[in-house]
């Protein structure tokens, strides 16, 4: 992500791709170029509209019809159905319905009357703005340079100076009708503008065609760029640096220690989910001396501040001392004074007909020498919260090196965070999936069944952590994975189950990525076949390390974790039907099998107590895509059954109870369910997924 002021926006603009473009595809086009610089517009920040003439669906005349982002579409990567489509005449009929400032909200409940063509696309709050421009192309960009102008105290001399009558300036007002109705009187009122600043906000600009739009919107912003490295050259940023960083990995330590603790704090409501980010200008931000004065001052654009609340949290860590443990004995203190200084905020700034007080808990944690931690109820969106919050830091960089930044007034910015028609948005989102929030390790992640749970836990909402000693099939899981559920949602980590520093880094690992773990899928395994008296102490041990020890290992780095969390967890061990069924010339895997259903047994004991739940998956025979059937186990298998490698599958079919085969994803349908709250009451428990054996029936 590009972060500072600094480099020159290109225009990107390519006259001979947009030629045969319909209006509205050129609107798709320049939204799009727009979106992808996040020093234009933050993700589902800002809008771009088209006026567009249509042919009427019922008369088949030719209409002017408003094509504006719709409600809650993110310009870089919407499409063509995200643009809402309304009749102009319509909405300047709204004029005759508005009844005052007062009144502003009611206006949102008329916008579906002036839908054209059944446009399904709800139209946003700042439809208006664009509406009452009298341009047929306009942008609303939420850029660093221009922001750092409109939060500084003398937001309208800066712009005067830097754009003289080029562009406009506006008082700081909450998007709505009313504002649309300013921007129109400005615009008749300056013909010859290009744009207008929004105080606190943002940057309007306009244009005749799509391309000119585009183009005036890049320049206003790099002017705003070159001004401020004029200005700031050679200035120390934020009254320069207070604190030294700690390097890569002293950072990523911290942050592994912290972020659990932090998690269990803040999941009262819900799982969260964590986010690290250690880039420079964050370092730059948490190291100065300006620290403790500009981050309770807040964020200016309510973009920023819907996303990451007003505020965020400064951790009381010193890296010079590295006083990580009084931090760790702190942090609940630290914490609860947050939540009261929300809630005094709420009770401070509520009306009569304010939504209930919401999660009182920070979503931005700042820990100096260390970087920033942001949580939220997914991985997305706490990325997107710490992408916000640099936006933020890269304005108040700008603001205080030209002037003194300003946050937003705490009534308007509470007026905003509780607004009605906010709340509405919010109570239309969908129900949370039921693993939304969680995050589970699933060791032999690369194999079939470890690959399957993934799967699974993934289709309901969770972030997952494959683990797994083979690179290259790691590789193409996380392919598949993440180019079917996101990027943001899959990690893979190298390790070896039997090494107690890779475990204990690998889930350090997660705890940065994610903030920490719920869920143990402990599935890495081997198989061996051979007659007791063929079984040398290299075979035997090799199953006992990797079978026995490695789920003691990965499950005690569990039990650590969870315990750090102090939200419970649920561990799955993948086991076999022949920990509980003998078979033949399988003394060493049958009897590792065995340890590690007992294991599950003794860890559901120690565990009842902190709400963690340890259950077994016992499967038989899964062949395919399982590796452990890829090498010698299967030709060791098949001999000692007297058939061959095809016949296999059938024979194993034909000997379970039910004649039906074991696939790896009914054995992850088994470990959903242990890990799922469908099995909250469920601990020491044993599934069999064999398709019946009698041998197996537990007793």
């Amino acid at each position: 992500m590009l972060t500072r002021v600094g480099k020159r926006l290109e225009n990107l603009w390519d006259a001979g791709k947009a030629a045969n473009m319909s209006e509205p595809e050129k609107l798709l086009y320049r939204s799009n170029l727009l979106g992808s610089d996040k020093r234009i517009t933050n993700y589902g920040g800002g809008n771009t509209s088209a006026k567009v003439m249509e042919a009427d669906p019922l008369t088949g005349e030719q209409v002017e019809v408003l094509w504006v982002k719709g409600s809650g579409g993110d310009v870089g990567s919407m499409k063509l159905d995200g643009f809402s489509t309304l009749y102009m005449d319509k909405l300047e009929a709204l004029k005759g319905k508005y009844r005052g400032v007062e009144f502003e909200d009611e206006m949102v409940g008329y916008l579906p009357h002036c839908t054209f063509n059944l446009n399904p696309r709800a139209a946003s709050i700042d439809t208006p703005l664009h509406a009452y421009v009298p341009r047929k192309h306009v942008d609303h960009m939420h850029a660093d340079a221009i922001i750092a102008i409109a939060a500084s105290t003398n937001s309208k001399e800066l712009t005067a100076e830097l754009f003289g009558d080029e562009i406009g300036w506006l008082p700081w007002k909450r998007p709505g009708y009313e504002l649309g109705l300013w921007l129109e009187d400005f615009c008749k009122k300056n013909p010859d503008a290009k744009g207008v600043v929004l105080e606190s906000h943002g940057l309007f600009t306009w244009g005749d065609t799509a391309e000119d739009c585009y183009a005036c919107t890049i320049d206003i912003i790099n002017r705003a760029i070159a001004w401020l490295d004029e200005k700031t050259d050679g200035k120390p940023a934020f009254g320069g640096a207070k604190h030294e960083s700690l390097d890569a990995d002293g950072r990523r330590a911290v942050a592994a220690a912290l972020m659990p603790r932090i998690r269990g704090m803040v999941s009262g409501n819900q799982h969260m989910v964590g986010h690290f980010d250690d880039q420079d200008a964050v370092l730059e931000f948490v190291n100065s001396k300006d620290l403790g004065t500009l981050a309770p001052m807040g964020t200016s654009c309510p973009d920023h501040f819907l996303r990451t609340k007003i505020r965020p949290l400064v951790v009381d860590f010193d890296p010079a001392t590295h006083n990580l443990d009084a931090v760790l004995d702190g942090l609940p203190a630290q914490v609860e004074a947050y939540r009261a200084d929300y809630a005094a905020y709420y009770e401070r700034c509520k009306h009569d007909d304010s939504p209930a007080l919401r999660d009182p808990n920070a979503v931005v944690y700042l820990v100096p020498g260390v970087g920033m931690i942001t949580f939220a109820k997914d991985k997305a969106t706490a990325r997107i919260s710490g992408e916000f919050y640099v936006n933020a830091i890269n304005v108040m960089r700008g603001a205080t090196a030209i002037s003194d930044y300003q946050g937003l007034p705490e009534q308007e910015a509470f007026d905003i965070e509780y607004w009605l028609l906010e709340e509405a948005k919010l109570q239309r989102m969908p129900k949370p999936k039921s693993l939304a929030g969680r995050v589970a390790l699933v060791t032999g992640g690369a194999g079939g069944i470890g690959a399957a749970t993934a799967d699974r836990y993934l289709s309901e909402g969770a972030c997952v952590v494959l683990a797994d000693i083979d690179q290259t099939a790691l590789g193409a899981t996380l392919d598949n994975l993440a180019g079917r559920y996101s990027k943001d949602v899959v990690r893979t980590v190298t390790m070896d189950v039997t090494d107690e520093a890779g475990v204990a880094a690998a889930y350090a690992f997660a705890a940065v990525e994610y903030g920490g773990s719920d869920i143990l899928v402990s599935n890495a395994g081997i198989a061996s076949s051979a007659p007791v008296e063929e079984t040398t102490l290299e075979l035997w041990n090799k199953n006992m390390s990797i079978l026995s020890t490695g789920y003691f290992l990965v499950s005690r780095e569990a039990f650590k974790l969870f315990r750090a969390q102090g939200m419970g967890g649920s561990v799955v061990f993948v086991a076999s039907k022949n920990g509980l069924a003998a078979s033949p010339n399988a003394s060493a895997y049958c009897t590792a099998k065995a340890s590690e259903i007992h294991l599950a047994r003794c860890l559901a004991l120690e565990g009842a107590e902190a709400g963690i739940r340890v259950n077994v998956v016992n499967p038989d025979a899964v062949l395919r895509g399982s590796k452990i059937w890829e090498g010698d186990w299967l030709e060791q298998r098949a001999s000692t059954y007297g058939t061959d490698k095809e016949g296999l599958e059938e024979m194993y079919r034909n000997r379970s109870m039910l004649k039906r085969s074991v696939l790896p994803e009914d054995i992850a349908e088994a470990a959903y369910f242990l890990a799922s709250d469908k099995s909250a009451k469920s601990t020491g428990n044993i599934i069999n997924v064999d398709a019946g054996n009698v041998q197996a029936f537990t007793r």
